[in-house]
């Protein structure tokens, strides 16, 4: 299985990032052009994925409500429920298989980055990994295949002589230093010795900061701040019972903060060039959720008129209006007008 997918998925992503340096000639700015070639690509199921995750959001308390009257009858909860996501084109599950979908991608961006800045080993180096139409004669790929042959031939060298004797030479150096137009050395960690770790360690913070953005553009809108824990066990001790959305909102408040400080933690011991893939990416993702988050709640309206319509489009005598802000056209009928037509 992880043979099939390295083989359909992993080496192909990798091989356009050697593509994209080839034509370049600069790491980091291949890195940028990558990255937005890769969004671009997903931006399809991105867009499916946060359309749903906003329309999930905002059905949260009709779906509250459903819950409230059904007075714990499951079944006429579950059939309320999916009439709720049929009125407004809800696909719960489209997410996940969103999600599926881009797991092997970041995979193998991540194994594309790293074959790159890492010290080679025989199982992992750019002669293995490249096809033969990217590693062509004085391509950039072929030049730093041959830097990480040398030092694979001088490592096997090294390691073959005895404690003394390498004690009297000096261990083997991989050569190729990716950078970002000279200026930034991408395959440092955070640190402070240099201008290029206190960089790294700059973006690593920045990337955080924005990976805090996006999450907070998916939290619930109109609410000013979210319940503690501590909050929902003092309802719950005094017998008052506990909204799941307010559930939901504090885990999504407490993750939001959460995770970046995770990934910060995580970031010092990765290379500045996959910390830059990490930044670029939350930036494009922050951007391309505030387009398509404010693209949802017309969809959902659109949804919500087409549903109103289907009720209606039996009855033959109604008043035609029309919906100012969607510029969908639906059927009003009064209350006289049903009665006729049921007589």
């Amino acid at each position: 299985m992880f043979s099939l997918i390295d083989l359909i998925i992993v080496r192909p992503i990798t091989n356009i990032l050697f593509l994209i340096y080839n034509l370049v000639g600069d790491f980091g700015l291949a890195i940028i052009l990558f990255v937005l070639l890769v969004k671009l690509c997903m931006w399809p199921l991105v867009k499916r994925q946060l359309h749903q995750t906003k329309l999930m959001r905002k059905i949260q308390p009709e779906l509250a409500e459903i819950k409230k009257n059904c007075n714990g009858n499951r079944q006429l909860e579950s059939l309320q429920t999916m009439d709720l996501y049929k009125k407004y084109n809800v696909k719960p599950f489209r997410s996940l298989l969103s999600i599926l979908i881009q797991l092997p991608m970041f995979i193998a961006i991540f194994g594309a980055i790293r074959v790159m800045v890492n010290v080679p080993t025989a199982d992992s180096n750019l002669d293995v990994r490249a096809y033969s139409f990217v590693k062509y004669e004085d391509s950039n790929i072929e030049q730093v295949i041959a830097l990480q042959n040398k030092y694979l031939e001088e490592k096997s060298a090294y390691d073959s002589k005895s404690e003394e004797e390498k004690s009297a030479i000096s261990a083997p150096v991989y050569e190729f230093h990716p950078s970002f137009l000279g200026l930034w050395n991408l395959e440092v960690n955070p640190g402070f010795k240099s201008a290029s770790e206190i960089t790294t360690l700059f973006v690593a913070i920045l990337a955080c900061f924005v990976q805090y953005l996006t999450s907070k553009q998916l939290r619930p809108s109109g609410k000013s701040k979210s319940k503690s824990f501590r909050q929902l066990m003092k309802e719950a001790g005094e017998g008052k019972e506990i909204d799941q959305a307010d559930i939901n909102d504090m885990t999504s408040a407490q993750m939001g903060v959460m995770m970046p400080i995770m990934l910060l933690l995580i970031m010092i011991n990765l290379p500045g060039a996959l910390i830059l893939y990490y930044f670029l990416s939350n930036v494009f993702t922050f951007f391309q959720q505030k387009y398509a988050l404010s693209k949802a709640e017309k969809e959902m309206e659109i949804s919500a008129d087409k549903a109103v319509i289907r009720e209606l489009k039996k009855i033959q005598e109604a008043e035609v209006i029309e919906n100012k802000k969607t510029g969908t056209k639906i059927r009003r009928i009064s209350a006289k007008e049903i009665k006729k037509k049921r007589r």
